[in-house]
C-alpha cells in the first residue's frame, strides 16, 4: 500500500464498505504520528456505543484521537505539522452537525477547501457516499444529500488521491 505525498487523500464509500478500515491502513502505512479526528456526536445510546467501540478499536495502536463535531478547520490548523498524518472520519457526520447547528454550509465548505491544499500534514478524509440511492422523501434528507454531494465534489477536486470503497475493496478514482 502506497501513500501519495502530494496532497489530501479522499476515501468515499457506503455504510460498511470498508472505507474507514482502508483509510486507517493508509495512515498506518505512512509511518507518521497518527491523529484521528472523529466528527460524530452521540445523540443517542446506539451512537454512544458506536463511538466507544471505535475508540476502543484504536486503543494501543498509536492513534491520538480528537473529537470535533463542528470546528473541523480550526482543529486541522492546530494539528497541522509535516510529521503527522491526520485521518478525518467522517465528513457526512460533520455535515449533519453543521446542519443541526444551522451553520453557513457554503462558508464552512469554502474554508475547508481553502485549507486542504495548504496542509503540511498528510490528510486522509473519509465520507459516506449518499448520492447513489433514491431521492429522499423529505426536505431535510434531500438537503443533507445535496450538501454532502457538493462537499464531496469540492474535497475530491482538492485531493491528490480519491478512492471509492465497496465490499472492502478500494477502487482508485484519482491520482
Amino acid at each position: 500500500m502506497t501513500f501519495l505525498n502530494v496532497g489530501p487523500v479522499f476515501v468515499l464509500g457506503g455504510a460498511r464498505s470498508g472505507k474507514s478500515s482502508f483509510a486507517e491502513k493508509l495512515a498506518e502505512a505512512s509511518g507518521l504520528r497518527m491523529h484521528y479526528v472523529a466528527t460524530g456526536r452521540a445523540y443517542d445510546e446506539e451512537m454512544r456505543d458506536r463511538i466507544a467501540r471505535h475508540r476502543a478499536a484504536r486503543q494501543g495502536k498509536g492513534w491520538e484521537t480528537h473529537e470535533e463535531p463542528l470546528d473541523l478547520c480550526g482543529l486541522l490548523r492546530r494539528l497541522d505539522a509535516p510529521e503527522r498524518v491526520i485521518l478525518v472520519d467522517c465528513l457526512t457526520l460533520w455535515v449533519t452537525n453543521l446542519m443541526m447547528e444551522e451553520r453557513d454550509m457554503p462558508a464552512e465548505f469554502a474554508a475547508l477547501a481553502g485549507l486542504l491544499p495548504a496542509m503540511q500534514a498528510r490528510v486522509i478524509i473519509v465520507s459516506n457516499e449518499v448520492g447513489l440511492g433514491i431521492v429522499p422523501e423529505n426536505r431535510m434528507a434531500r438537503d443533507f444529500r445535496d450538501h454532502a454531494g457538493r462537499l464531496h465534489q469540492i474535497v475530491a477536486e482538492k485531493s491528490a488521491e480519491v478512492y471509492f470503497a465497496a465490499a472492502g475493496l478500494p477502487l482508485k478514482m484519482k491520482g
